[in-house]
């Protein structure tokens, strides 16, 4: 894969709307949709107005499998390392960490406002946004907004909110995802009115779980160290009108689903079987995230058809995504997410709009980084150095040119403990961080990640999809080194050794776990600086045998 100089210019320049007026532009953010269980064949209406009218991006990450740091990155076009957000709650993530960054003055909406926008945001912002600390301060860059509180941003009947600087209202017995519908056209039209180009942001709860949750004693905010941090954690609950869909359906019983035999590795290998109460369990709360996906469903047809009575839907792009992925019964485990596997990793992306081709599937590598560049492209900003992403293409130019103009990867990363959502309640694994790297490029598709614990992962994705053949497996009592000796492993990856491809895959995540702006999009260029290798398969040439072996004895992550 060679990412030219034109291909990249073409990402980076200001994209041309065909229309002289400055497009709108809305942002809708579901939490917790998957790609892999089939949840976006089960919205029809989602079909209508962004699969058949938009593309769809089928290679889209998250770099950071959970939400808060899923959704910084997005606002503000940088990994997570680089935003220090790291977690969903206190001390490393949520809406505290967010503030005490300086990222609320310095994020999406507020370089939006500079650029001539108006801006809304409707629905969940970032966790540990409460009823305590909302105007500690004010979320900053936003015209107007109608953010969902903790402790009851995920109750679906009796959820708070909170507009503009007016003290928060609980809406009972009202459904969450109706409420964030009405604001959201509500912004529609006063957007519309003021006669200036827009930003919206709307951000439904579904398919999440229902949590409640009491505010701890971390100025008021949850922490996970406070004893009364015990969240009641319950399927979605979907609007009565969907409530009996779907009811034959169960979780596609693909071939990672409770396997017969472990995979994974760490915490992961060792989970027992699902029983049938569990698959049991398991399947209804499947049915349910898709009964509470409906109402998201509808919501998206009603944006659709007020943009378009106002006659402003062909100046506006509508981009849908989910903040992260979700697994329920793959490898074992519980409902939930914030593991690297594809399920939690892959996530929706559907944007159409001017000049974005129709019916169109996209093979572009793409991640939440990339989300903020390509709002910039479509609002004619010049990019800001500082981002860690480039525009996903929109044209079909883009899509259809011969060469592929983008990195063939991207960093994936996680800190701190895994929670669960399954039958038994909430489960806590406090030791689940990793760095990973996603690689799907011409030649080459794999997955390599590196536990604390210093377990290794390496998947052929084209061979092993379902990701249940580690190619890099530890000993059962080990201490998690590799027992693989890879100079006698006779593992060949598209004809190359196994030691060959992770000394590189090696060299690759040591810059990746802790590169900046274009070190992020051309990291090849820190390890080969006269610009010559540009993808695995460059680096995979024997005339630099000698120094990945060097690299990987002196530097390396794998040992």
């Amino acid at each position: 894969m060679i990412l030219s100089a034109f291909g990249l210019f073409a990402l980076l320049v200001p994209f041309a709307s065909a229309s002289k007026t400055k497009p709108n532009i809305i942002l809708i953010l579901v939490d917790d949709q998957d790609v892999h269980m089939e949840s976006l064949k089960h919205m029809p209406l989602l079909k209508q107005h962004m699969t058949d009218e938009g593309t769809l991006y089928q290679r889209h990450y998250c770099t950071t499998a959970i939400c808060c740091p899923a959704r910084v990155s997005i606002l503000t076009g940088k990994m997570s390392h680089n935003t220090n957000v790291t977690d969903i709650v206190a001390p490393y993530g949520g809406y505290p960490k967010f503030v005490s960054q300086g990222l609320n003055d310095n994020y999406l909406p507020v370089w939006l406002q500079d650029a001539g926008y108006s801006t809304y945001y409707a629905g969940k912002l970032f966790n540990a946004h409460t009823t305590d600390n909302y105007d500690k301060p004010y979320a900053a860059g936003w015209t107007s907004s109608n953010f969902l509180l903790d402790p009851f941003t995920y109750s679906y009947w009796n959820a708070t909110w909170q507009e503009d600087h007016k003290p928060p209202v609980n809406r009972e017995g009202s459904y969450n995802t109706d409420d964030l519908a009405d604001s959201t056209i509500k912004y529609i039209r006063q957007a519309h009115s003021a006669g200036k180009p827009f930003f919206i942001g709307s951000a439904p709860i579904a398919p999440h779980t229902e949590v409640i949750t009491k505010p701890g004693s971390y100025n008021g905010n949850f922490s996970l160290d406070d004893p009364d941090f015990q969240p009641d954690v319950t399927p979605p609950k979907p609007a009565p009108r969907h409530a009996n869909m779907f009811a034959d359906l169960k979780v596609p019983r693909t071939p990672d689903f409770n396997p017969e035999k472990p995979s994974g590795v760490h915490w992961v290998a060792k989970l027992p079987r699902l029983n049938q109460s569990d698959i049991d369990y398991n399947d209804e709360f499947f049915r349910l995230r898709l009964q509470s996906l409906q109402a998201v469903d509808e919501m998206v047809e009603r944006i659709v058809k007020e943009l378009e009575s106002l006659d402003i839907l062909d100046n506006t792009y509508i981009i849908y995504t989910s903040d992260n992925g979700y697994h329920i019964g793959q490898h074992r485990l519980p409902p939930g997410k914030q593991c690297g596997f594809e399920t939690d990793i892959n996530v929706p992306l559907l944007i159409r709009g001017p000049n974005v081709p129709k019916g169109m599937v996209s093979n572009a590598m793409t991640s939440h980084t990339d989300l903020a560049p390509s709002i910039f492209r479509m609002a004619g900003i010049t990019p800001r150095p500082d981002f860690d992403g480039i525009s996903v293409p929109l044209t079909r130019k883009e899509m259809t040119r011969g060469k592929p103009t983008r990195p063939e990867h991207m960093g994936i990363e996680f800190w701190g403990l895994a929670m669960d959502e399954g039958l038994n309640g909430t489960m806590i694994t406090i030791n689940n961080t990793y760095k990973g790297i996603r690689l799907h490029g011409e030649k080459f598709n794999l997955y390599y990640s590196v536990q604390c614990t210093n377990e290794h992962e390496l998947y052929d994705m084209t061979a092993d999809p379902y990701q249940m053949n580690n190619l890099l497996p530890s000993g059962p009592n080990s201490t998690g080194m590799p027992i693989v000796d890879y100079a006698k492993s006779k593992v060949r990856i598209n004809g190359h050794s196994l030691l060959g491809v992770v000394s590189r895959l090696d060299a690759l995540m040591m810059v990746m776990k802790s590169c900046r702006g274009e070190t992020c999009i051309k990291p090849w260029d820190v390890l080969h600086p006269k610009g010559d290798v540009n993808s695995l398969e460059d680096a995979l040439q024997k005339k630099y045998d000698d120094f990945y072996m060097r690299s990987a004895n002196e530097n390396s992550v794998v040992s």
